[in-house]
């Protein structure tokens, strides 16, 4: 077998074994290897992901099953050039809202969250400290399709105590890469 993840240079975190449910999972860098070439790009074929990494298909589909299976792999998605979507669907805005809630009970943090998350406007949610409650991430076709989602999500929850909203000029980066440990 490759070498043991604790043997890179990583953070004392890096070398615990991940838990997921009953799955202990111990990643070594043949391991690492495939979850950066999947994150890259998932489309490949396993015999395609097994060239890459000099591994056997047979390998690479039974270590590739077993990081699904203990919870590595989220899910597998397309990602979209927005850019190109734009001109097709309309001119599309993005922003960064911080939210501010007036109880900040976890049953209101829960039931806030429960709602903007079953948004199909909101991409994503994170609860945040300190400062506001939540940080979102929110696309809509043009500023009245904004409003429409802000009056929903906002105005009308009683329990929202501020907002602010930051629209994006530019998109500089966009990644959703998970920065791994250095395979070695």
């Amino acid at each position: 077998m490759s070498n043991a993840i604790s043997s890179f240079n990583t953070p004392p975190h890096a070398s615990e074994p991940t838990h997921t449910g009953a799955h202990t999972l111990t990643c070594d860098s043949t391991d690492l290897q495939l979850l950066a070439q999947l994150q890259t790009d998932a489309s490949l074929s396993n015999a395609a992901l097994a060239a890459k990494l000099g591994l056997s298909p047979a390998t690479a589909l039974r270590r590739v099953k077993r990081l699904v299976d203990a919870g590595m792999v989220e899910r597998q998605v397309a990602i979209l050039n927005t850019d190109a979507v734009r001109r097709i669907a309309g001119a599309g805005i993005s922003a960064i809202v911080e939210v501010s809630l007036d109880q900040q009970g976890a049953e209101h943090l829960d039931a806030f969250e429960a709602m903007v998350c079953a948004h199909a406007g909101v991409q994503q949610c994170y609860r945040t400290s300190p400062g506001p409650d939540f940080c979102l991430v929110v696309q809509a076709a043009d500023m009245p399709a904004y409003l429409t989602m802000a009056q929903t999500l906002f105005t009308a929850h009683a329990n929202v105590r501020n907002v602010k909203a930051f629209f994006s000029l530019k998109r500089a980066k966009f990644s959703t890469a998970v920065a791994l440990p250095a395979a070695v």
